[in-house]
């Protein structure tokens, strides 16, 4: 075992935060460590590392095994360049390529050249098998896959940004090859195809990894074991999210299903009871008080906590716009001299759920700010349509004054709304008693999500421009805002690195790429399968354009935007209107196959029951040939009942 934590407990002035924690961690093993905000992720990270001491419990690594940590306030620091600091962290391998050279220079001047070419062979063995003539490539291939550029790898490594000090700090952790990473929100600072890499190498990754992440996607393709922590306890799920988040669903409903038929049979039970006591006679009281003994020594199941019950967003439009809600024209914008975007032409129909992709610094913020007056594009128009009406939620949540207090933020905006109604609003995102009264810049980050997103429920727009609305969220408030999100009826545009959400939400990806948009009808998942296609495709518009241009002699090669491949926009509309209605037909008979497999799982469930039932009458029981009877038609509805949920599984 190479982590075993056993029996960890720890408590804070607010009360316990963890309850005889156990767990282990076996060599190669991916663990995900999930849990809500505030359920002691972080605080259990610590107790493992060493840098908090737990009330009880006890946490054993193997021994001489390594392990590298990185906090969510990961830094990277150091007097030498980013490329320095990372050959600092295989100092070994760099002092025994010192020691190569030096060996091999004093070859030519040795008296005793066998003596030194044995000790050379010696090192240059143990150099190679611990890597030592490809570290030098993986630094550089760890750091370009987190991000750096080469030109950063000569940048001081004081002079970096903080998120770019965090990445720096996981590529030093990776680059060192410990038997165990613990990672604590990772993907935080790591735009899209960071995170994508991060992935494929955490995958491949020889030793053991335990995992802080809300990024489900990126757990997904990582974790072979979820533990949750919940109610200062843990529970251990083998497989990866998806995995874990369908067997909790299994066994709420089956603890679920547990405590409604002992409240049923427990009811049953005090009318039997109130009946026999009603007869009035020595026997019937008797059997009644019986039975009152044997309903006091059952165990009373308590009712499951209701899944994601927290917090209940709905978004409702106050009024219905026309069909064409956005239109944009040949937009463009620079800053200091690059081109972030250019030549975008974009209509937006009524109804759209757009999700707005791609790497960190390419303008996918900056094109949200200008459709909210924030900046000015440099050339170029867009139009709203007739009876749109936005509401804006920003990743830096500059729609909030710091100097209000949370009831105020919502009271100036909405002043016709009551106390009660504002108190009952801001107790569904877990705003309580004076809690309202604390000040916007007193919150922290996920706080600031909780109190625009409250702003964005009462807003009644039907066009909604969301930027990182995920961000510092938990998983499950990501998931009832993506619930939410998808009952939608009004129009969504919305900039995310969630992949899972982006994956729940859209019904049409762009992606900024290069300085176009590249435009998919479709979720995140069908982007992946056609994205290789429509790069390669705009390439080739791209490149036969160009050697247009130059046939006529302007020497100077045209670009075109990948969100219009086609030379007829308005054909290119029709054939996404088109594609768009294909997938609606698509997605309304997988809804209607799906009821009907859970219209004839409940009619099964109804049959069998009927069927046991059956078998506890009198006349049946001591009948075999009837009870052969039931006994088949119960095994073939077993079979039918296991066949559909499959069925079930694989449509929902």
């Amino acid at each position: 075992m190479l982590l075993s934590v056993n029996n960890i407990s720890k408590s804070f002035e607010t009360g316990p935060i963890l309850s005889g924690v156990s767990f282990g961690i076996e060599r190669r093993q991916k663990t995900a460590l999930i849990g809500v905000n505030g359920s002691g992720k972080t605080t259990l990270l610590k107790i493992i590392t060493g840098s908090l001491e737990a009330d009880e419990g006890t946490v054993t690594f193997e021994k001489d095994s390594e392990v590298g940590y990185l906090s969510q306030e990961g830094t990277f620091s150091g007097g030498g360049t980013v490329y320095e600091e990372m050959l600092l962290c295989r100092s070994e391998l760099v002092k025994m390529e010192y020691d190569l050279r030096k060996l091999e220079a004093e070859m030519d001047s040795a008296s005793d050249v066998s003596a030194v070419c044995d000790r050379y062979e010696k090192l240059r063995t143990e150099f190679e098998l611990k890597g030592g003539y490809t570290y030098r490539s993986e630094i550089a291939g760890v750091l370009k896959g987190l991000g750096f550029s080469e030109e950063d790898f000569d940048r001081k490594a004081s002079t970096l940004s903080g998120g770019q000090k965090t990445r720096a700090a996981l590529g030093a952790i990776l680059v060192k090859k410990p038997d165990l990473i613990i990672l604590d929100e990772p993907t935080n600072h790591l735009d899209m195809n960071s995170v994508i890499w991060l992935e494929g190498y955490l995958s491949a990754y020889s030793g053991a990894v335990l995992i802080v992440s809300h990024d489900r996607y990126f757990l997904d393709k990582i974790a072979d074991t979820v533990i949750e922590l919940e109610n200062t306890c843990v529970n251990i799920y083998k497989g990866n999210y998806s995995d874990y988040a369908a067997k909790k669903k299994m066994l709420f409903e089956a603890r679920m299903k547990a405590y409604l038929n002992q409240q049923q049979e427990i009811k049953h039970q005090e009318e039997v009871i109130e009946k026999l006591k009603s007869f009035n006679r020595e026997k019937s009281i008797k059997r009644a008080e019986s039975r009152e003994k044997a309903l006091e020594k059952i165990d009373i199941l308590e009712r499951p906590e209701t899944v994601n019950d927290e917090i209940n967003l709905s978004f409702k439009p106050s009024k219905v716009p026309g069909n064409d809600v956005l239109t944009i024209e040949d937009l463009s914008k620079s800053f200091d001299g690059r081109t972030l975007f250019k030549g975008m032409n974009i209509d937006i129909k009524r109804g759209e759920h757009v999700c707005i992709i791609g790497d960190n610094g390419t303008g996918k913020t900056t094109f949200l700010k200008i459709l909210n007056g924030l900046e000015k594009a440099d050339t170029g128009s867009f139009k709203w349509g007739t009876g749109v009406e936005t509401a804006y939620y920003d990743q830096e949540h500059l729609v909030l004054d710091p100097d209000k207090t949370i009831y105020d933020e919502i009271s100036d905006a909405h002043p016709n709304m009551t106390i009660t109604q504002i108190r009952t609003v801001l107790a569904a995102f877990l705003f309580t008693d004076d809690n309202i009264y604390k000040e916007i810049k007193l919150l922290s980050g996920g706080e600031k999500g909780r109190v625009s997103l409250a702003k964005l429920m009462l807003s009644d727009a039907n066009f909604l421009i969301l930027d990182e609305p995920t961000n510092h969220l938990d998983i499950t408030t990501k998931e009832i805002l993506e619930q939410a999100l998808s009952r939608f009826e009004g129009t969504v545009i919305c900039v995310s690195h969630d992949r899972y959400f982006v994956n729940r939400i859209s019904t049409r990806i762009i992606e900024l790429h290069e300085g176009y948009f590249d435009n998919y009808i479709g979720n995140y998942d069908y982007y992946l399968e056609k994205r290789d296609d429509v790069r390669k495709a705009n390439e080739s518009l791209k490149f036969s354009s160009s050697l247009s241009f130059q046939e006529q002699g302007t020497g100077k090669a045209s670009s075109v935007s990948g969100s219009s491949p086609s030379q007829d926009p308005a054909a290119s509309r029709a054939a996404d209107w088109k594609t768009q209605k294909a997938l609606q037909a698509e997605e309304r008979k997988r809804a209607n196959d799906l009821k009907k497999v859970e219209d004839r799982i409940t009619d099964i469930e109804n049959e069998l029951s009927e069927i046991e039932a059956k078998m506890a009458e009198p006349d049946v029981a001591t009948s075999p040939s009837k009870l052969n009877e039931l006994v088949k038609k119960q095994n073939d509805l077993n079979a039918e009942l296991e066949g559909l949920m499959e069925k079930w599984e694989a449509l929902s």
